[in-house]
């Protein structure tokens, strides 16, 4: 195969799903992905900091001060040369242009079992509320391809993790993250960056 694949995380805060990414490279476990870019839409976002402790350079687009946003993300993808993109803890919706753009070479990280508990407004503690309000015994996390539709797209990979009695949106939030999250974040983006390979593999092949 052809090299790696260049990949943009997209992040809006503290970046543990981007650590989470940092830490499958460091233990080999991305070897058909490159981590290229970290941006963000928040200029004092911690996950920031944790690109520039990875050595990965990093891009603000500020979500606040920018009418032509979703323009402005894609540029900076295209200036960088990224092949794939994961958003991972990234609060705006992307436009028409970007998801086309990127058909089929983005995903997201959900914290539920889509298609249950997604959609607008379902982000951060607000679907962990949801999820504890509606009873369900099991909720977990899903990673999936990004399209028109919020929350909407293929799903890649899913993994459940159970509610326990007493559980606050809070402790589920984290053991969302630590049981799921985490681990089919990295699993989603290495199979998603050896599909890209293997079909650049076989487009040079003719």
């Amino acid at each position: 195969m052809l090299g790696r694949v260049r990949t943009a995380v997209l992040v809006s805060g503290g970046g543990t799903n981007l650590q989470a990414l940092i830490g499958a490279r460091d233990r080999g476990e991305l070897p058909s992905c490159e981590l290229a870019l970290v941006l963000s839409d928040r200029p004092g976002a911690f996950a920031l900091e944790r690109a520039a402790r990875a050595g990965i350079p990093s891009a603000v687009v500020d979500h606040e001060n920018r009418r032509d946003f979703g323009r402005a993300v894609l540029d900076t993808l295209t200036r960088y040369g990224i092949e794939f993109v994961v958003c991972a803890g990234f609060l705006p919706i992307l436009n028409g242009d970007f998801c086309a753009a990127y058909a089929g070479r983005c995903v997201n990280v959900h914290p539920s079992l889509l298609p249950d508990f997604g959609g607008k407004g379902m982000y951060g503690l607000h679907v962990h509320e949801a999820v504890l309000s509606s009873g369900r015994a099991v909720t977990g996390a899903t990673v999936h391809y990004v399209s028109d539709i919020v929350d909407g797209g293929e799903i890649i990979r899913q993994k459940t993790v159970p509610v326990r009695p007493g559980d606050t949106p809070e402790t589920l939030q984290r053991r969302v993250m630590e049981q799921a999250e985490w681990s089919i974040l990295p699993m989603a983006a290495e199979d998603c960056c050896r599909g890209i390979l293997q079909a650049r593999a076989k487009h040079a092949g003719g």
